[in-house]
């Protein structure tokens, strides 16, 4: 057989197995609208399961109610969790190792702190905290064994409080008590469970406060006033902190860095007002990734970190001041997924960076020979 009569149709295969490897990570945002009746998409929080499928816990405005939507790999299930009264704001969303739901969230009717948890059959919702007007900026967290602990705002005593659940009872704490303290909380566990907590105070100035067992720590992060909004915590795997945040003087999305003796601030978006609710997640390597609203343009921005430069992107365009209230997670492969508000419609909406499917090579090898095949039979 003359192989260059075969030149032909080898070369389209040798070129798809030398691109084919490039063009799959060559990767898109898929957006897929979750909840659009009414205006229902407010204050989401977004959490993947071990296998990377997504669960969005989030308010209904229109109805005053908390609700719940999880995808199984081809729908998305949508369940209202609580109705007893105006609840629902500022939910906090974690899966325990099974993947069962747990959210915290503030009773705007009874100015409460409340707790939802799912047992795989039903809901149980509880009060946390009653003791004031308190439950705002909520953020939650379990421990190893499933335990869960809030971090949260007192607008009564405006301060800074921390509630955890042992099993049978939960212990309130006031964590930081100066004036007009206790905004946007973030809160995170380390390890061996211990809290900490980033969050803004009556100046706006970006604030620490880590638990090593028996005190807490508290450190001013970022003085500059206007500057500690929207905060997100993270922790590496060392247990060190890093925050994104809101800097409102000028307008920047800014990321500060804890490496065990300093901070180091940076901001990796400058580009209009940009840098509003703020979402945080570090990859497997510790790199951070950065969801965030684009008030300049009305859009969902993402920013990416990869060891040595920020790579900034919009998420979602469509002008429907789209990236309200983001929260954003990463699957085991680093794969982005992004919850949030489009606030002109009120719909929920989700954004993600599927894994990508790749022709393995021998499904290119096996093209190849019926390539080669059918140049054979035709030959002779």
């Amino acid at each position: 057989m003359n192989t260059a009569l075969l030149r032909p149709f080898l070369l389209p295969v040798l070129a798809l197995l030398t691109v084919a490897p490039q063009a799959v990570r060559a990767s898109a945002w898929e957006i897929t609208t979750v909840d659009s009746n009414g205006d229902t998409g407010y204050m989401p929080s977004l959490a993947l399961n071990s296998s990377g499928l997504p669960s969005i816990s989030y308010y209904d405005l229109s109805n005053g109610n908390l609700k719940y939507a999880s995808f199984d790999g081809s729908s998305w299930s949508i369940s209202t969790i609580d109705t007893s009264g105006d609840v629902g704001l500022h939910t906090s969303l974690a899966l325990n190792s099974s993947g069962l739901p747990s959210i915290s969230y503030f009773d705007q009717t009874n100015s409460a702190l409340k707790y939802a948890s799912f047992n795989g059959s039903s809901w149980t919702t509880s009060t946390v905290d009653n003791s004031g007007w308190v439950g705002e900026y909520t953020s939650l967290a379990l421990n190893s064994s499933g335990l869960p602990s809030i971090s949260y705002y007192d607008r009564t005593n405006d301060h800074l409080k921390y509630a955890s659940f042992n099993g049978s009872s939960w212990s309130v704490s006031t964590v930081d008590s100066s004036p007009g303290t206790g905004a946007d909380t973030s809160l995170k566990l380390n390890s061996a469970g211990l809290p900490s907590i980033s969050y803004g105070d009556y100046y706006r100035h970006l604030k620490y406060a880590s638990f090593d067992g028996s005190t807490w720590s508290i450190s001013t992060v970022d003085s500059s006033e206007d500057v500690g909004l929207f905060t997100s915590l993270a922790l590496n795997s060392s247990g060190l902190p890093s925050i994104s945040y809101y800097d409102l003087n000028n307008g920047d999305l800014k990321y500060a860095s804890f490496d065990g003796s300093t901070w180091s601030i940076s901001a990796p978006d400058q580009e209009g007002d940009v840098g509003l609710y703020t979402s945080l997640a570090l990859d497997s390597s510790g790199n951070p990734s950065i969801s965030y609203y684009d008030a300049s343009n009305d859009n969902l921005k993402y920013a990416s970190f990869d060891g040595t430069t920020w790579s900034v992107s919009t998420v979602d365009d469509t002008y429907n001041d789209a990236g309200f209230f983001s929260s954003l997670a990463l699957d085991a492969s680093g794969h982005p997924s992004i919850a949030y508000l489009e606030y002109s419609t009120g719909a929920l909406k989700y954004a993600t960076i599927p894994e990508p499917h790749a022709f393995s090579l021998l499904t290119l090898c096996g093209l190849a020979g019926v390539l080669l095949r059918r140049r054979a039979c035709a030959m002779r």
